[in-house]
């Protein structure tokens, strides 16, 4: 039997993206008829609505979708979520981890929406600091909580294969609600995601 691989992407817009990514492999020079080539840009269009399908995607609904009562009021932290995401000035990715903190004030989340909350942003064109202040932004929308913190710590492939091409540079983003603007709070969460507690 041949191989048949079961893909779930919207042929009309699949069609659209192959189109252009054919036009600029041969902008850049390239022979679009040589045998390596002929299936690239439908495979490179496929790969994009892969790395964007966060916009179709609602990270409230997300959240909402795990919400439960509990009465626990200390600090929540998931910290070295992997992300891989898309610079919106030069289409080239940038990856890293995020270190994601809520205090509850009524509600907890199943610990898995976290992660998946980034992954929705992270699966979009961004910056690094516009994806920092989302995360924030919709748990604290969401839960309602006493505070929430994201830091974000990411390598930047615009930085390190162009441009200044520094290939040992990283950027840090933090942004912080409630609670986590007072700095005993802060800085106890920022010791806590530097521990190794493993």
């Amino acid at each position: 039997m041949s191989y048949r691989k079961n893909d779930h992407y919207d042929p009309e817009q699949t069609g659209q993206l192959t189109t252009h990514y054919h036009g600029i492999l041969g902008g850049v020079g390239e022979d679009t008829s040589r045998e390596g080539l002929l299936k690239t840009p439908e495979r490179a269009a496929k790969a994009m609505q892969f790395l964007t399908q966060g916009y179709e995607q609602d990270a409230s609904a997300v959240l909402r979708s795990a919400m439960f009562r509990e009465d626990y009021r200390e600090m929540v932290i998931v910290k070295d979520i992997e992300l891989y995401s898309m610079c919106e000035h030069h289409m080239l990715p940038f990856f890293g981890k995020a270190h994601v903190a809520y205090i509850p004030n009524g509600h907890i989340v199943g610990l898995s929406k976290i992660p998946r909350v980034v992954d929705i942003f992270s699966r979009r064109l961004q910056v690094q600091e516009r994806l920092t202040l989302e995360i924030r932004d919709v748990i604290q929308e969401t839960l309602k909580p006493m505070g929430v913190a994201v830091v974000i710590e990411a390598q930047h492939m615009c930085m390190m294969i162009r441009g200044v091409q520094k290939q040992n540079s990283s950027t840090t983003t933090s942004a912080f609600t409630g609670e986590f603007l007072r700095t005993p709070t802060r800085e106890e969460f920022l010791r806590l995601i530097g521990a190794k507690l493993m």
